[in-house]
């Protein structure tokens, strides 16, 4: 970016609202733009498409700083839109700033005993724009789905600076395109999302942990099958020995299946799954959420690679066996992230157990050593890549958004 655009930029946006990265954000981008509404949204992706400026939406960086190869010209910072626009708790339904935080949401949602059951990790650093865009769920999917399920309405700013609805709190639609769909997952490819629409849920009365530790993975695995086959869990982990929680035992892999709901379905809850496991405890209460914050929010170790598993719930254990991984699964969806230290054929041989079970398997973070050497995204077909071509080259005819950040080098 020429030292006149830059400047142009600057009398855009306004004073302190073009700035230099910090922290992660230097992975990202050269420089950070934070627009202060819809208006000057569409005015900034004008200018940037005009003279060909390429840019990325960033929350904390904390996906994007491992996708991207080089730095794209701004990142797009969704500070200012960050409020809560509208919540009908009759209704159930809440419309926020991409901006926003989960965890803030999560907070106004509380007040009136309502939630969105879509939990990433750290939700204190993790925006809605970001959830969106990197797809991202954690252990509630199980029992909730995944944000596809309670996205009703999605906004975004796209080509040629025009702000496009889709779905609910709909102005202006585009025939052919389930938008919500589209922009799920897209990694900002596609355009700016600038707003959500969710459909919530009540908050449950009871949440409960059980907790159950065992010698070997299948041994874990096989009690949480037995735990899901009998129950409606919320949620059901497995993590493997050397994730540093607050219920880590040495050398022990970790169960630990959610209950949710009226205390005389939890009492009921409880009791089968201590008829069906020998051994296990309980935890309620702040105790409770204290460990499921943990799970929720577990890191892996540093490790040269790291990826994320998706197959069928029962294939998991034969693709992790033999593996010298570290994971955290969500063992009732068939998703898993693992790291792990190796090269190119280390993360080959995830992928081809990964595809042998009929799922797939995608990188979240390599050594620098590794970029240029292992593919983020498994590879699809090639009719599929023609039709994904085609949609990148309907929504951004310019090649500005986020370019080289998604399958097949997009």
């Amino acid at each position: 970016m020429n030292r006149d655009v830059q400047a142009e930029l600057g009398e855009l946006l306004g004073p302190g609202r073009i700035r230099q990265p910090r922290g992660f954000e230097q992975a990202v981008a050269r420089v950070v733009l934070e627009p202060a509404g819809l208006d000057e949204m569409g005015e900034l992706m004008r200018v940037c498409e005009r003279d060909r400026i390429t840019i990325a939406p960033i929350g904390a960086c904390r996906t994007l700083r491992h996708l991207r190869t080089h730095p794209v010209d701004a990142a797009i910072s969704l500070n200012h839109l960050a409020d809560v626009i509208s919540h009908e708790p009759d209704d159930m339904t809440v419309a926020v700033g991409a901006g926003i935080t989960l965890g803030a949401l999560e907070a106004a949602l509380g007040r009136h005993g309502q939630h969105l059951p879509v939990d990433p990790p750290l939700p204190e650093q993790t925006t809605v724009g970001a959830m969106l865009g990197a797809a991202q769920g954690g252990p509630l999917r199980l029992s909730a789905g995944s944000v596809r399920d309670f996205l009703i309405g999605v906004q975004f700013v796209g080509h040629g600076g025009s702000a496009v609805r889709g779905g609910g709190r709909v102005v202006k639609n585009v025939a052919g395109y389930d938008l919500m769909k589209v922009m799920i997952g897209s990694f900002g490819t596609l355009g700016i999302i600038t707003e959500a629409t969710f459909k919530v849920t009540p908050l449950p009365e009871v949440y409960a942990m059980a907790l159950s530790y065992h010698a070997n993975l299948n041994d874990a695995f096989e009690a949480g099958f037995q735990l899901h086959d009998a129950l409606p869990l919320l949620h059901l982990e497995i993590l493997s020995p050397g994730l540093r929680t607050p219920m880590a035992r040495d050398g022990r892999y970790l169960l630990a299946a959610g209950m949710g709901g009226n205390r005389k379905d939890v009492d009921y809850q409880i009791d089968q799954i201590r008829r069906t496991l020998a051994g296990i405890a309980v935890a309620e209460g702040e105790e409770a959420q204290r460990f499921y914050s943990a799970v929720r929010d577990v890191e892996l170790p540093a490790a040269a690679i790291r990826m994320q598993l998706s197959v069928m719930p029962r294939e998991m254990p034969s693709c992790l066996n033999g593996l010298a991984v570290q994971f955290r699964a969500h063992a009732g969806s068939g998703v898993a992230q693992v790291a792990f230290e190796g090269g190119a054929e280390a993360a080959a041989q995830l992928r081809r157990a990964a595809a042998q079970a009929r799922g797939h398997a995608r990188v979240l973070a390599l050594d620098p050593a590794l970029r240029g050497a292992i593919a983020f995204f498994d590879q699809p077909a090639a009719g599929v890549m023609k039709l994904m071509a085609r949609l990148k080259a309907a929504f951004d005819p310019a090649g500005i958004f986020n370019p080289g950040c998604f399958v097949g080098g997009l």
